[in-house]
C-alpha cells in the first residue's frame, strides 16, 4: 500500500486484478468514515497483500535501497518486537481458555484450515496448535466475533471468522448493506454469492464507483443507494440479511466489502439465525423486529417480487422481514437514519435511541459512575457541549437499588502514530483512520486519549476499523455496543432547538449487548438441521447472563444460575492513558520516521 498525490488515477488491485480509478472515486476510496471535507492530497492504493507475503507491500524506490537503518529506528523495532513476544504467552493462554470454555463460539466452516500466515514473531509452537475445527455453531447471539486477520500468529484465528463463514448454505435472497463494495473482490472471496437467485446491494457510493459496480455485478443483482436528504451524510451501515429455506440470518459487522477490510484490520461481527414465524404468530412482534423493520423502511429501496420455495410470491420490502420469529433475539438494534427527528422519533435513532434503551435497563450497582469507552476509526469535528450530550446518553440506566447510574468518565481508545507506523500495513493503515489534525488535536480532547492495546487478542498491529462503545468496571461490562458509528455528530445525531430536535446526517447500524434473564431454548440454525439446547442446559431453565471480557477471572461456580458471556473486547481494560511521548494519529500530518516497510507518510514515488 502507498499513497500518491494529485489528480492522476490510482491503481486498485484486489485478488490479483488491477483497475484504474478516476478522481471522483478517490475521496470514497480514501475512506468511508470522513464526514468533513477531506484533503485531496492522499489517496489509498489498495494492493493484494496476500499475494506472496515476502512482497506484500509496494514500496517507493528509496525503500528498496540496502543499508543499515538509523540506530533509533533499530532500537524502536527491537523494542516493539520484544513487547510482542512477551505478550504472546499471556495472550495465547487467554485465547485458549476462551476457546475451551466457549466451544459453541469457536467453530469454523468444516474442513477449513486456520491461516498459516504466522508473522510478528510467532514460533514453531504456534504452528503446532493449528487445526481444523467443527462446523460454525449458532451461539453467536450471546457474543460477537473478531474477524480473521492475515499476517498475524495463527493462535489469533482460533475464534475469528471470515466472510465464507457467514455467507454459506442455500441462500435464497441476500440483502447486503455497506458503504464500499468491491465487486471483483466480493465475488472472488465469496463465489457462492453468484448462485443466490436474488441479491439487493444497499451502498453509499456514487459517480464512477456506481458505474463500475453496475458493470461488474451479476445480472440478477439490484443496486440501491438510500436517499441522503442532508448534506455530508453517508450510507455507512454494514449488515447482511440472508434468507434461507429454514429462516433468516442477520449479520451486523464493521467491514466494508473490500479486501483490506476483511484481511488486515481489527473488525467485529455479530450474527444470529431466526426461523420463519408460525402462521398463528404472524402478528406477534418484539422490540428487535420493530427496530429492524423501522430501520429498513427508512432505506426506501424499490420493491421487487420473488418466488421463494414453500413461501410463494412475495414482495421484498421492509414488511417482508416481519415473517421471521425474532423472539429469541439476544441484542437490541441501535440505528441512525438521516433527518430532523422530532416528537416520539427523537428517541428512535442515534444516541437518543441508545439513551432510551439504557433507561429501561437495570444494572449491577458496581457500574454506578463507572467509566465509558469510545473506540472508533474516525473522529468528527466535535465540541465539549456535544461530548457532554453524548456522555449523558451513554450513562443512562439504573442500578439494582433503583438509583441512576450517573455520568461516567469517557475515555477514547485511539491508535498513536507509533502504533500505525509499526502496524502490519505500516503507515498505509492510517488511511483507514482518516481523521484530520484539526479534529484530533483539539485541546479539550487530550484528557480522553487512551492506547490501542490489544495483546490479549493478538491485534496490537492490526489497526482498528471496528467501532465499539461500552461501560465497564474492571473486567465486568454493563453493556457493549458493536456498531458502524464513528464518534461524530453526523453518525450519532446532535440535539437542536432546545433539545426538541435530533439532526442526523448518516445511516448507521449497531447491536447492543445487555445482561438478560432468559429461558434456555433450542439453538436455531439456518444451515444445520439439528438443534441443541443452549450450552447443554436443560430446556426451560432460567439463565441470567453476565457480560465480561476475556480477561475476567471470576468464579462461575459461585453463581450456577448465571451464564458468564465472555466478549472478545479487542482492547485492554482499563485502557492505558497516553504517555508524554504518545501522539494521536492524524492522517494529514507528515511523518518522516520510516515505517516497517521503509516508507514515510505520505509516500512519494
Amino acid at each position: 500500500m502507498d499513497f500518491q498525490e494529485g489528480p492522476n488515477p490510482i491503481i486498485v488491485r484486489s485478488k490479483g486484478q488491477r483497475r484504474k480509478v478516476c478522481a471522483q472515486e478517490k475521496a470514497k476510496i480514501a475512506h468511508d468514515d470522513v464526514l468533513e471535507l477531506i484533503p485531496g492530497d492522499y489517496f489509498m492504493k489498495y494492493v493484494d497483500m496476500a499475494d506472496d507475503h515476502k512482497s506484500s507491500v509496494q514500496m517507493d524506490s528509496c525503500s528498496l535501497k540496502k543499508g543499515k537503518r538509523h540506530s533509533e529506528e533499530d532500537s524502536a523495532a527491537v523494542k516493539r518486537n520484544r513487547q510482542i513476544m512477551e505478550d504472546e504467552a499471556l495472550a495465547r493462554t487467554l485465547q485458549e481458555t476462551f476457546t475451551e470454555e466457549n466451544t459453541t463460539v469457536c467453530g469454523m466452516t468444516s474442513g477449513q484450515k486456520i491461516s498459516q500466515l504466522d508473522s510478528a514473531g510467532s514460533s514453531g509452537k504456534n504452528s503446532e496448535k493449528m487445526h481444523s475445527v467443527g462446523p460454525l455453531k449458532d451461539m453467536l447471539p450471546l457474543t460477537f466475533r473478531l474477524m480473521r486477520v492475515q499476517g498475524l500468529p495463527s493462535w489469533t484465528s482460533t475464534s475469528s471468522v471470515t466472510i465464507q463463514d457467514v455467507i454459506q448454505g442455500e441462500v435464497l435472497l441476500a440483502v447486503l448493506s455497506n458503504y464500499m463494495v468491491d465487486m471483483d473482490w466480493l465475488l472472488s472471496a465469496c463465489p457462492s454469492l453468484r448462485k443466490v437467485p436474488h441479491v439487493l446491494v444497499l451502498h453509499g457510493q456514487d459517480g464512477a464507483s456506481v458505474e463500475l459496480m453496475k458493470k461488474l455485478k451479476p445480472a440478477n443483482w439490484i443496486l440501491h443507494r438510500p436517499p441522503l436528504p442532508i448534506s455530508f451524510g453517508t450510507h455507512h451501515s454494514k449488515a447482511m440479511l440472508l434468507v434461507y429455506p429454514r429462516g433468516i440470518r442477520i449479520v451486523v459487522h464493521t467491514a466494508n466489502l473490500i479486501h483490506v477490510d476483511w484481511s488486515y484490520k481489527s473488525q467485529g461481527l455479530w450474527m444470529q439465525d431466526f426461523p420463519w414465524k408460525d402462521t398463528k404468530d404472524l402478528n406477534r412482534k418484539n422490540p428487535f423486529e420493530n427496530d429492524l423493520v423501522d430501520y429498513l423502511s427508512a432505506l426506501k429501496w424499490p420493491e421487487f417480487r420473488v418466488n421463494l420455495p414453500e413461501v410463494g410470491d412475495v414482495n421484498i420490502n421492509a414488511a417482508f422481514f416481519r415473517k421471521f420469529d425474532y423472539s429469541n433475539s439476544m441484542v437490541r438494534l441501535i440505528g441512525s437514519v438521516p433527518g430532523y427527528h422530532v416528537g416520539p422519533n427523537i428517541r428512535k435513532w442515534g444516541h437518543m435511541k441508545l439513551r432510551n434503551v439504557l433507561e429501561e435497563c437495570m444494572f449491577d450497582r458496581q457500574f454506578c459512575k463507572s467509566p465509558l469507552i469510545y473506540q472508533f476509526s474516525s473522529l468528527g469535528s466535535l465540541d465539549e457541549k456535544w461530548m457532554s450530550e453524548f456522555a449523558c446518553s451513554l450513562s443512562a440506566g439504573k442500578s439494582d437499588d433503583g438509583s441512576q447510574l450517573g455520568i461516567g468518565k469517557p475515555l477514547i481508545v485511539w491508535p498513536t502514530v507509533e502504533d500505525v507506523r509499526c502496524s502490519i500495513e505500516g503507515y498505509a493503515a492510517g488511511s483507514c483512520i482518516p481523521s484530520p489534525q484539526k479534529n484530533v488535536e483539539k485541546v479539550f480532547l487530550k484528557k480522553y486519549w487512551s492506547r490501542w492495546k490489544a495483546d490479549h487478542v493478538g491485534r496490537c498491529r492490526a489497526m482498528p476499523h471496528i467501532k465499539t462503545f461500552t461501560r465497564y468496571n474492571g473486567q465486568n461490562i454493563a453493556w457493549f455496543l458493536l456498531t458502524s458509528s464513528n464518534l461524530s455528530k453526523a453518525a450519532w445525531g446532535a440535539l437542536q432547538k432546545n433539545n426538541a430536535q435530533l439532526m442526523i446526517r448518516s445511516y448507521e447500524l449497531g447491536v447492543l449487548f445487555l445482561p438478560q434473564t432468559l429461558q434456555s431454548v433450542p439453538q436455531f440454525s439456518c444451515t444445520e438441521k439439528n438443534s441443541s439446547s443452549r450450552d447443554g442446559l436443560a430446556l426451560g431453565k432460567t439463565i441470567n447472563t453476565k457480560l465480561v471480557t476475556l480477561c475476567w477471572k471470576g468464579d462461575e461456580e459461585k453463581e450456577p444460575s448465571t451464564k458468564t458471556i465472555r466478549l472478545p473486547v479487542p482492547y485492554q481494560l482499563p485502557p492505558q492513558p497516553y504517555g508524554t511521548e504518545d501522539v494521536p494519529w492524524s492522517w494529514d500530518r507528515r511523518y518522516t520516521k520510516k515505517d516497517v516497510y521503509g516508507s514515510v507518510w505520505p509516500g512519494h514515488g
